[in-house]
Formats: structure tokens, C-alpha cells, sequence
């Protein structure tokens, strides 16, 4: 047993934890059965994305891909155009592909084997965890921010939970912690437990459950944990984008590339000005597009938060002779017709802005 871990009493904490979930636990469309696809999609919309959004996505997912071989076999650009609005599009590409190996190398069936699991694209540690314990009764630990800030509040740690090392350390205590009986609860009431009652800020210590075992409430320092090192300050970034139109009323756009931020998304012409200048931006794109342009009037402007980077997008109107295109990035599309490719939220801000 870890040395954390000594003169805790363990069963107690898990059988009140699990009493308290299966009577409060939130009534989600996820957890009407165990079928491990439905766990595997919501546990995937879930990471960096709150219960309440991501509801109406799952029901919308699930009506078009009810099952794993109706994702496997669907068109990726259908596939995006549903996840439009969830962000971080990465997590729906390694989806799909890991789905696709899943039907091509165990007939469909997701594995229940830990090794194999977390071979598949985008399963990590907390989403294997989570997958063999609510799908298969397996007790896994299923370790993320959430449990991480429960766990450093009840146990009082105050390692810096950015810290790898640390995070190897918490899955050694949710391990010995777990329920053999009932590793779903067990897990599932944690988890619960964190967006309920010990929440990042203001935790609800009174009507905790666990509050006798929780030795930063015991010492008045809950508000204090998890410890957390900052992040570093997001780098912003400058362009243009441009609402290009033809005579046919037709709107320019362009396909993103297949790796890196919002891969194979669309998105209206964006003109990196921090590099080439305000002053370059006509010359600039017959350079890179092969097309000539002419620029109209500013629509607006606008502010883009990624977790790394702020994309700051001056919008601006123009207008081009061109019909057809030979770049193959780019295709050009009636005002109907950009409702059916997959935008990011981003692109999505500037449709109001559209002439």
C-alpha cells in the first residue's frame, strides 16, 4: 500500500462514494446501458467539454452512427460536419480511424483487453480506464483532471498535478483506492463527485459525501488543491480572412490540410499578415492561389482561443473574376452549399458577416 494511503480507511470511502452515486447520479444518455461504443464516443466528446454540451452532440451522433460500423464505414467530411461546434476535431478523426481498425482486426467488437485497447488511436490511460471499467466491470482507473482534484483534495496532495510523474502517481492511488465489486460506480462516482460537489472552485464541502475522509477539509485547505503550475501564455497570432465572392455569388473556400490544428475542416481564405504585410495581402494571395482579388470593404473583427494559440482575424470583404480554380485546396460554393462542409467554430463566427 502506498505510503499516502496508510490509515485510510478505504472500504468506507469507496462503499459511501458508491451509495452516494447510485443515488444521485445524473441521469445521462450515455449511462442507459454498457454498450462500449456509445461509452467509448461520449468518453472521447467528453475530454475538455462540459456534460451539458456535449448532450445534444451525443444524441445527434448516435442517431446518424448508431453503431460502430455505421462511423466505421461513414464519409469523414459527413463525419466532421456532425462533430461541427465540438472542437478539437482531432479527437473525431482518431475515432474514426481507431473504429475502422476495430472492425477490420476484432470483427467489430471493442476490445475488452487493456493492451489492446490502448493501441487504438486517441485511447489514452483515463479513456482505456474508463471504457474497461463503465463498459466491461474491469477495475481500471480512470484518472483525469477531475478525479486528480477529488483525490489531491480527500488524500491532501500537494504535488503539482502538470507534473507526468504525478499523474502516474494518482492512478497508483485510484488502483489501491477501486472498488473489485463495482469498479463502474466506483469510477463513475468520482467522476461525479468532481462536477457535483468538489468543484474547481467554491466546492460544496457540506453536502459532500466523503467529507469525513477528506483530509483538506479536515485542515481548511481544499480551496488551496489541487496544485496547479500555470500554463504558459498562448502566442497571438494575426491574419486577414477574406469573404471572397464571384460574379455567380459564389464564395471562395478552402480546405485545410490533413495534419495539424483543424485538419481537412474549411474554412474562408485566411492571410498570415504578421508575415507578409497589410500592404501585401492582394499580391500575396494571386502568389500563393493563383487568383487576383480585389479588396472591398472590413466586415468585422474577431477573436479565436485555442489552448495554445489566439487567432486575432480582421475580416474583410472582396471580390474576384475568377469561376473556377485550379488550386485544389480551394473550391468555390454557393451561399446553400456552405452550410454542408464542416467549418470550425472559428470560421463558423464569420457566416453573419457574409455579404
Amino acid at each position: 500500500m502506498s505510503r499516502i494511503l496508510q490509515n485510510f480507511d478505504n472500504r468506507n470511502f469507496r462503499n459511501t462514494l458508491i451509495d452516494w452515486y447510485q443515488a444521485n447520479k445524473r441521469d445521462l444518455p450515455w449511462r442507459q446501458d454498457q454498450n462500449p461504443y456509445r461509452i467509448w464516443v461520449s468518453e472521447i466528446m467528453l475530454q475538455q467539454t462540459q456534460v451539458d454540451t456535449v448532450i445534444p452532440y451525443f444524441q445527434q451522433f448516435m442517431f446518424k452512427y448508431p453503431t460502430l460500423r455505421d462511423l466505421a464505414y461513414a464519409d469523414e467530411q459527413d463525419v466532421l460536419k456532425t462533430w461541427e461546434g465540438l472542437g478539437y476535431y482531432s479527437r473525431v478523426r482518431n475515432l474514426q480511424n481507431a473504429v475502422r481498425e476495430v472492425e477490420a482486426s476484432y470483427g467489430g467488437e471493442v476490445p475488452d483487453d487493456p493492451k489492446q485497447l490502448e493501441k487504438l488511436k486517441g485511447i489514452g490511460p483515463y479513456t482505456k480506464g474508463a471504457i474497461l471499467s463503465i463498459a466491461f466491470d474491469q477495475p481500471e482507473p480512470a484518472v483525469d483532471g477531475n478525479v486528480m482534484r477529488v483525490l489531491s483534495r480527500v488524500l491532501k496532495i500537494e504535488d503539482d498535478i502538470t507534473q507526468p510523474r504525478v499523474k502516474k502517481q494518482f492512478e497508483q492511488y485510484a488502483r489501491e483506492l477501486m472498488s473489485y465489486d463495482d469498479p463502474s460506480s466506483f469510477n463513475q462516482g468520482i467522476m461525479e463527485l468532481g462536477a457535483l460537489i468538489c468543484t474547481p472552485k467554491e466546492p460544496m464541502c457540506m453536502f459532500c459525501p466523503v467529507q469525513e475522509h477528506c483530509r483538506a477539509f479536515q485542515e481548511g485547505v481544499e480551496q488551496e488543491l489541487p496544485v496547479k503550475s500555470k500554463a504558459k501564455k498562448q502566442k497571438k497570432i494575426p491574419y486577414t480572412v477574406l469573404l471572397i465572392r464571384n460574379e455567380r455569388d459564389e464564395y471562395l473556400i478552402e480546405k485545410r490540410p490533413e495534419e495539424g490544428l483543424l485538419a481537412n475542416l474549411w474554412q474562408f481564405p485566411m492571410v498570415p499578415v504578421a508575415e507578409i504585410g497589410q500592404d501585401h495581402i492582394v499580391t500575396w494571395f494571386e502568389m500563393e492561389y493563383g487568383i487576383k482579388i480585389e479588396l472591398s470593404s472590413k466586415q468585422g473583427d474577431l477573436k479565436h482561443v485555442f489552448s495554445h494559440i489566439i487567432w486575432q482575424m480582421e475580416i474583410v470583404a472582396a471580390t474576384t473574376s475568377n469561376k473556377a480554380v485550379e488550386d485544389e485546396r480551394l473550391r468555390f460554393v454557393s451561399l446553400q452549399e456552405l452550410e454542408t462542409y464542416p467549418f470550425p467554430v472559428s470560421h463558423q463566427k464569420m457566416m453573419p458577416y457574409i455579404y
